[in-house]
């Protein structure tokens, strides 16, 4: 089971990036997937989950409409896209497996992480 997460970057106030976290040795059908992030100095933080066989998507208050979970019809790819970057956004960004479907906002309730990919947001 791993999960490789990229797309990281140096992007300025108010752009956009896309992440994306390429999984294997599971099945999206069965597992959610969601990222999470730390900033220097900070605890890491949950942002947002997807549950495919649940059909939904959850997102912490502070990036909802603007940060969208999402995967690829394969199902091998789980991809965050965020726009409208702030400053707030810096950190580095986790993708990871949860023990179930559903998933959760609590890290302890997810068993596989990825590697993780820094995202500055900075003029």
């Amino acid at each position: 089971v791993q999960l490789q997460a990229s797309g990281g970057g140096l992007v300025e106030p108010g752009g956009s990036l896309r992440l994306s976290c390429v999984i294997s040795g599971f099945s999206l059908n069965s597992y959610a997937v969601g990222w999470f992030r730390q900033a220097p100095g900070k605890e890491r933080e949950w942002v947002s989950t997807i549950s495919v066989s649940d059909g939904s998507s959850y997102y912490r208050d502070s990036v909802k409409g603007r940060f969208t979970i999402s995967r690829d019809n394969a199902k091998t790819t789980v991809f965050l896209q965020m726009n409208s970057l702030k400053a707030d956004d810096t950190a580095v960004y986790y993708c990871a497996r949860a023990t179930d479907y559903l998933g959760s906002a609590l890290a302890q309730a997810y068993d596989v992480w990825g590697q993780g990919t820094q995202v500055t947001v900075s003029s």
